[in-house]
């Protein structure tokens, strides 16, 4: 039986099934084990994760009185706070999806080595090329604007060695449909992009044998890894050619709102806006993102686990990025009603249940079937997602292929 409890609580003996935060947010290699040493536990309480679940069939369980919570429990709080996002302000898509995406993959590639020349001469002690960084998001915005799920998912999708990089194109595009999604002006929404495109520019301080290291970091990599939002501030700063608002994003990204985060421990409305808006997207695409030593979460797998995170986002900001990239977002694998599963290609104005979903499978007959596309907003009261799914769970492997072939190029097998 699986249970969520307060790091606070944890003890040795039990066992931890899960920790309530991204991967990034602590040094460990596994996130299921046996707690046997005082030295992990000590390294768990030192990281930024306020709960955990552990499994009290394979360990002990909380000491009585001691609070915990039901997957059950939590299930319902999530799909609760779900559902108060359901309806979502249209936006006008200039283009189609397919459009778009053939735009998009050319844009990706530009911005892969634009923000690579970047990064290296900043590594190499050169002077970043914010003309550069300014054309990249104005580029990136004009995109979003005209149809958002194309670079957006298209973002998601990363080589493993080209991780950094694309990481913060993926963030500059989602900071530029949050923006968008808040109602912020123009120029602001330029701001917002330009801080998700640089808001890691200090891991170039990081060593590349420490950023892509496939096994578990040391304590003292992990400190190193840390540094970064104080480094890339440093930076930014000495330039005097970003604003106020990009440098706080790349210091305050890793904020959270219960004062767990990191470097400054600040609390609510201490954290500006733009940081709360780049703490979402940050660690939306880091858990979506295939990595060297973890695979990636289905997108709305990742949005119904950080909808359960207490004390980590702002809720009304994470409430307008799920308005803005859905709960389904492109790429999620889900079950109809009909009993068939398929794979959200497109998410459409009006309603957040309602995306388009190219089905390929049966789930009551355990048999593949001819590709369709449903459009959900034409069959309402007839079929409806009822359920996501996990890929590895049923050995579908390519999904994002069934969603768009040329995307799925850019991916890792």
């Amino acid at each position: 039986m699986l249970k969520r409890i307060a790091v606070n609580d944890l003890r040795l003996g039990m066992y931890i099934h899960e920790f309530c935060g991204a991967w990034t947010a602590h040094p460990f290699w596994r996130s299921k084990f046996l707690l046997k040493s005082s030295k992990d536990l000590e390294r768990i309480k030192a990281t930024s994760i306020a709960e955990l679940w552990i499994d009290v069939s394979k360990g002990l369980d909380v000491e009585q009185g001691a609070p915990s919570v039901t997957p059950e429990q939590v299930a319902a709080e999530v799909e609760a706070s779900l559902m108060v996002v359901t309806e979502q302000k249209p936006l006008l898509l200039k283009t189609s999806m397919d459009e778009e995406v053939q735009r998009a993959i050319e844009l990706c590639e530009r911005s892969r080595a634009a923000v690579i020349d970047m990064f290296t001469d900043v590594r190499m002690g050169r002077a970043l090329h914010f003309e550069e960084a300014e054309n990249l998001v104005n580029e990136i915005a004009n995109s979003v604007s005209r149809h958002p799920d194309a670079m957006i998912s298209l973002a998601r999708l990363k080589k493993t060695d080209e991780y950094t990089y694309m990481h913060s194109v993926a963030v500059c595009a989602l900071m530029i449909a949050l923006a968008r999604q808040l109602e912020l002006d123009a120029k602001s929404v330029r701001e917002a992009g330009l801080a998700g495109l640089l808001h890691d520019i200090g891991k170039m301080s990081v060593p590349d044998s420490v950023l892509n290291k496939p096994g578990k970091l040391t304590d003292a990599e992990f400190g190193q890894v840390r540094m970064h939002p104080e480094a890339g501030a440093r930076l930014l700063q000495e330039s005097h050619r970003v604003s106020a608002q990009v440098v706080d994003v790349c210091l305050h990204h890793h904020e959270k709102v219960d004062g767990s985060g990191y470097p400054h421990r600040l609390v609510g409305d201490d954290i500006s806006l733009f940081a709360r808006m780049g703490a979402v997207c940050d660690v939306y695409d880091a858990i979506t993102s295939n990595r060297p030593y973890k695979q990636g979460w289905d997108p709305a797998e990742a949005i119904r686990k950080m909808a359960g995170w207490t004390g980590h986002f702002d809720r009304y900001v994470f409430q307008s990025f799920v308005k803005a990239v859905g709960i389904y977002p492109v790429g999620s694998l889900v079950r109809l009603q009909s009993g068939v599963i398929g794979v959200v290609i497109e998410q459409l104005p009006g309603s957040l249940l309602t995306p388009k979903v190219k089905v390929f499978f049966s789930a009551t007959t355990r048999m593949p079937i001819a590709q369709t596309v449903i459009d959900l907003s034409e069959r309402v009261g007839q079929d409806k997602i009822v359920s996501r799914e996990s890929a590895k769970q049923w050995g579908f492997r390519n999904i994002d292929q069934l969603w768009n072939s040329q995307a799925s190029k850019k991916s890792t097998a």
